[in-house]
């Protein structure tokens, strides 16, 4: 039978759609002044200064990747400029400077502290995306606690929900797929640790998580496989056939299916479908994924 394996894929995600949603936002709302290109200044003088000259340099220094000394022109703005329309944007930078400087907790605070002060602003959905996006960063291997993982999940159904249709919404179903595939990961981790453990009944309870829950994820086969090993190990043949009869009717074609049936074959249970070869195995369209949710739900309900 195939082996207990552990998934250690760590999601690594580049910042392209951060930066690209970051422009699109601040398209949408113009600054009514505007100032020449200011001298640049290697460090902070505390006496006041136009703000387009701190606000420019600031920018200066998102362009030359100095994320640390770029959130400190920006935060002079805040200071000498509140509630204006430079703070405001000053505040959606300091978010996107901290988050390239890979410092997560500090873009979350500012973008926390920008959707509490302007709620209705157009700029911001993308505090609210951004809010999502550093928790998402942090999401770690199967092996390790999901904790930023979840919270992930949550930010990112709250920008669908909130924002339909929109850029946002669209680049946060993405990620919520990765989400969902990654909670899937962590079941089956602890899933196949009880049946090696030999606690198959602990076991299923992991797997049907994942069937109920995260039905669409690369997961699935793999579960149904380890429900029918988990009932076979109990002496529940009826429902490990009706598990490996799920399998086979939906994933004629993978490996797990190929396993399962031979599985069957020694146990003396016969099975009316047999496995495809692994070369005609054909990936699901997304038409055909979204459908395969609420098929699966009929055929197996838990």
């Amino acid at each position: 039978m195939p082996a207990y394996t552990t998934s250690t894929a760590s999601p690594s995600f580049g910042k392209t759609s951060a930066k690209l949603l970051l422009l699109t936002a601040l398209a949408a709302v113009a600054l009514t002044a505007c100032a020449g290109k200011p001298k640049q200044r290697t460090r902070l003088v505390y006496e006041e200064r136009p703000v387009e000259a701190l606000y420019n340099t600031g920018m200066q220094r998102l362009d030359e990747k100095s994320w640390n000394e770029a959130v400190d022109y920006f935060e002079e703005v805040e200071r000498q400029h509140p509630y204006s329309e430079w703070s405001r944007r000053s505040i959606i930078m300091e978010i996107y400077a901290h988050y390239q400087a890979n410092d997560y907790n500090e873009s979350t605070a500012a973008a926390e502290r920008f959707i509490k002060l302007y709620p209705g602003s157009p700029l911001t959905p993308y505090a609210y995306y951004m809010r999502a996006i550093n928790y998402f960063e942090q999401i770690v291997d199967v092996g390790r606690d999901q904790a930023y993982t979840e919270t992930a999940q949550n930010y990112l159904r709250e920008i669908v929900q909130r924002y339909p249709g929109t850029e946002y919404a669209r680049d946060a179903q993405v990620k919520l797929d990765m989400v969902y595939d990654q909670l899937a990961g962590k079941e089956m981790e602890i899933g196949r640790f009880y049946l090696a453990q030999n606690q198959p009944l602990a076991a299923i309870g992991r797997f049907k998580t994942v069937i109920t829950r995260y039905q669409t994820t690369s997961h699935t086969p793999e579960a149904l496989y380890r429900l029918v090993e988990a009932n076979l190990m109990m002496g529940i043949t009826d429902e490990a056939n009706r598990n490996a009869a799920v399998l086979g009717y939906n994933y004629a074609g993978d490996r797990w299916y190929g396993a399962a049936y031979k599985l069957m074959q020694e146990r003396g249970q016969p099975m009316d479908v047999k496995p495809l070869p692994v070369a005609e195995k054909t990936k699901p369209a997304k038409k055909e994924q979204k459908e395969k949710k609420s098929w699966l739900s009929r055929i197996n309900p838990m």
